[in-house]
């Protein structure tokens, strides 16, 4: 039976021992590769699958975990031996991934008696395998190896540079004219009369969306697109190239059609033809909304011509404000950290049957980080941690961590999250709406991963779905964070414990619509460059350019010169050629969540059918065989149309 959960342990001991702890995992899953391949002929599926999934997944674990102690430990040493770590564990992946007896001993299986989650497993494992070139000859496999470790490499630098480059600016306090008190008690001025605000999250989205000083907004908006450069002009230049190499070396014209191939949406074309359907489903909504804001704009100045970018937040608060009688400072103390935070607990568990218990002994790499058992009755389902404010070096968006791939009988799945929300201290931390909608987003991820880790085998476990898909069961969860009945379950005013009104959710609803399609626009923009920065050959490739082309084309905010948002644009190196995934993701969420809006949403039935049909079996079937078996039909677009044209 699995045994408690302690990946956290491997993340909290002394530099050296995280080193042996990688080199022991090296030695184990070479030892399994090789007892794979001497294994006699007729083989049993059963014992070779077996060997094959504890080493390929031993692996993966030590490099969830080296990933994590990369992007949050606060100890330097400990990050510089995770990066060497994720090297060379992603070093002897690749060997295997090249390995033809380790792929032949697989094709030799005969699997044809085994359930369909084996069976799609197998299949699975040796369409990779062809897409990693197992089948080319051996110097293509040689320079295949070679890239595949530089890219390892490429990536880390790429990451690390962005999460190390954290700004400020030094302002006069009366450019925090129309901040709220908390924010401004929490930025006094520094022996230099200067307040100083940085680029990190809490400190740049309230900055953005309140201050009145419109010079301020524009000079942090400005430090804000300038994070990871120089530094990552050249290393974005060589992750370009070395991925096109790559591809071309596997027999694809570029890396995007390489990265969308296994995905739901199949080709870079389709991936390309989908961009182009929401842009013009988006285009008058989106011009509508510019209009608003610009007319808004000259009610200040009556001269603008234009609203740049740095006014966007701010105009879209104004209007929310005034046409649609929503404050959105009104509602921040309604949303204090430790409440929202206990909000989402007691939800999810509300709606998917668990309890959540403190593990106030669990080891923890910073004074920050809580850990939590999930348990089903008494029965452990796995165990999460949250580490869920800024400090130096730390990763600086928000996104679920693996720390253990769960398996049956064997192992229980871990995660973590990693967020930048206010931090309790001599201030509330006061969170604004799109912060609880993040936290329910990333939950979302999480519970997919512990509820999804309990498959027969660790290679379909969790989120192992078609990656285009595994946003949408965090994309649906958010809707609780928008809702009268969910939302009053815990938002309730930290100081008089009031819960919010239900005409405040009505009309922050109706103002929620106000933005939508430049909301949209923008999302496009972000996914027209993954897909174009990837689908051009490299060579001259100027991405300024790409940003100015594109930019210009999807939304109406046109390139600034001197910045460089894509120098910090981490998706680039994680999500590559695929950020469509989310807005794709979302046209399936808005069909899922069409259950709930019929049975309730706070009803537990309808969610244990989800958890059932979609999140426990991972990477078991189809990403649109999980949707078909909740919805009882094909999932289609109408949802999501009727969520776009919804009156603002």
């Amino acid at each position: 039976m699995p045994v408690t959960p302690d990946a956290a342990r491997l993340i909290t001991c002394p530099p050296d021992e995280l080193r042996r702890a990688s080199e022991a995992t090296l030695a184990a899953a070479r030892s399994g590769i090789e007892r794979l391949k001497s294994l006699p002929a007729p083989r049993k599926p059963r014992e070779a699958l077996e060997l094959y999934d504890e080493a390929t997944a031993a692996l993966s674990d030590a490099k969830d975990r080296a990933s994590v102690v990369r992007n949050s430990h606060p100890d330097a040493a400990m990050r510089e031996i995770a990066e060497t770590a994720e090297q060379e564990l992603e070093k002897l992946t690749t060997e295997i991934n090249l390995d033809r007896e380790v792929y032949d001993v697989i094709a030799s299986l005969d699997v044809s008696g085994e359930d369909g989650p084996t069976r799609k497993w197998v299949e699975k494992q040796l369409r990779d395998f062809r897409r990693a070139g197992v089948d080319r000859d051996e110097p293509t496999r040689a320079r295949v190896k070679e890239l595949e470790e530089e890219l390892v490499r490429i990536g880390q630098e790429f990451d690390r540079n962005i999460r190390g480059d954290v700004r400020t600016v030094e302002l006069p306090p009366s450019a925090l004219e129309g901040l709220p008190a908390d924010y401004v008690r929490a930025h006094p001025p520094g022996p230099d009369g200067k307040v100083r605000i940085t680029t990190d999250s809490p400190d740049l989205l309230p900055f953005m969306t309140y201050a009145k000083d419109a010079a301020a907004r524009e000079q942090l908006w400005r430090t804000s697109r300038l994070r990871a450069f120089p530094k990552n002009v050249e290393v974005l230049k060589r992750l370009l190239e070395r991925r096109y190499e790559l591809a071309r070396l596997l027999g694809y014209a570029n890396w995007a059609a390489y990265a969308t191939e296994d995905k739901m949406i199949l080709t870079e074309r389709n991936a390309g033809d989908f961009i182009e359907k929401i842009a013009s489903a988006s285009d008058e909504r989106g011009r509508r909304d510019y209009q608003v804001l610009l007319e808004r704009k000259r009610k200040d100045d009556p001269s603008a011509s234009r609203v740049d970018p740095w006014d966007q937040p701010y105009l879209e608060d104004r209007v929310k404000a005034e046409q649609y009688s929503f404050d959105s400072q009104a509602v921040r103390p309604y949303f204090e950290y430790t409440r929202v935070k206990q909000g989402v607990l007691d939800i999810t568990a509300r709606l998917f049957g668990v309890s959540y218990r403190r593990v106030e002994d669990a080891p923890v790499w910073h004074s920050d980080v809580e850990a939590y058992d999930v348990l089903q009755g008494e029965a452990l389902v796995g165990r999460f941690y949250l580490d869920m404010h800024p400090r130096p070096d730390k990763y600086k968006h928000a996104a679920q961590f693996t720390l253990t791939t769960g398996k049956q009988e064997r192992r229980l799945p871990e995660a973590v999250l990693l967020c930048n929300f206010p931090k309790p201290g001599a201030e509330p931390a006061l969170m604004q709406h799109k912060d609880v909608e993040t936290f329910f987003h990333e939950f979302g991820h999480l519970l997919h991963h512990l509820f999804g880790g309990h498959t027969a085998w660790a290679g379909l476990s969790g989120v192992r779905t078609e990656w285009d898909f595994v946003e949408a069961p965090s994309q649906m969860l958010e809707e609780w964070s928008r809702e009268v009945g969910p939302l009053q379950t815990f938002a309730r005013h930290h100081e008089t414990n009031e819960p919010l009104p239900a005409e405040v959710i009505q009309r922050m609803k109706r103002a929620d619509e106000f933005g939508k399609g430049l909301w949209v626009r923008q999302q496009m923009f972000y996914a027209a460059l993954s897909l174009e920065l990837y689908r051009r050959d490299p060579k001259d490739l100027d991405p300024v350019a790409v940003v100015r082309e594109l930019q210009g084309k999807y939304t109406p905010f046109p390139y600034v010169e001197g910045t460089y948002f894509h120098l910090s644009f981490g998706h680039l190196d994680g999500y590559s050629a695929i950020y469509y995934t989310y807005m794709w993701s979302l046209v399936i969420a808005k069909d899922l969540f069409t259950v709930f809006q019929d049975k309730g949403m706070l009803n537990p039935e309808p969610a244990q059918d989800y958890r059932r049909a979609v999140l426990e079996p991972g990477g078991s079937k189809d990403a649109a065989v999980l949707v078909k078996d909740f919805l009882g039909r094909d999932y289609d677009f109408r949802a999501y149309e009727k969520w776009l044209n919804a009156a603002s």
